[in-house]
């Protein structure tokens, strides 16, 4: 496969991981002393490395850091606001359209060269 969409699944699937180990403790174990939630995150945060390492190393074939850079958070924010709405229970913002439009200008001015 080629190097572009692999590391965008494995960066999807490194997000997922990343964002339960960074957010998920605030509603699931919001009752339990921090060390415990830290001890949990960085547990979950073992995954989220294991796909993410890789990916940017397959990544880095093909792009440069800034564009890695880029495309992570423009992946972060996917992943993020189902997460939010859904997971969390979060009202779904405007503000969220405005963060994403935004990377979409980062999008632009980060890859135009490859355009």
């Amino acid at each position: 496969m080629p190097a572009v969409p692999v590391t965008i699944a494995m960066l999807l699937i490194s997000n997922i991981f990343m964002t339960f180990a960074w957010y998920a403790h605030l509603k699931d174990m919001s009752q339990k002393p921090w060390i415990i939630a830290a001890l949990v995150s960085w547990g979950i945060a073992l995954f989220e490395y294991l796909f993410q390492v890789p990916a940017n190393r397959i990544g880095y074939t093909v792009l440069s850091v800034g564009q890695l850079k880029v495309m992570q958070e423009i992946i972060t924010l996917t992943v993020f606001v189902p997460f939010a709405v859904f997971y969390m229970k979060e009202p779904l913002k405007l503000d969220y359209l405005w963060a994403g439009l935004c990377l979409v200008g980062a999008a632009y001015f980060i890859f135009r060269d490859k355009l």
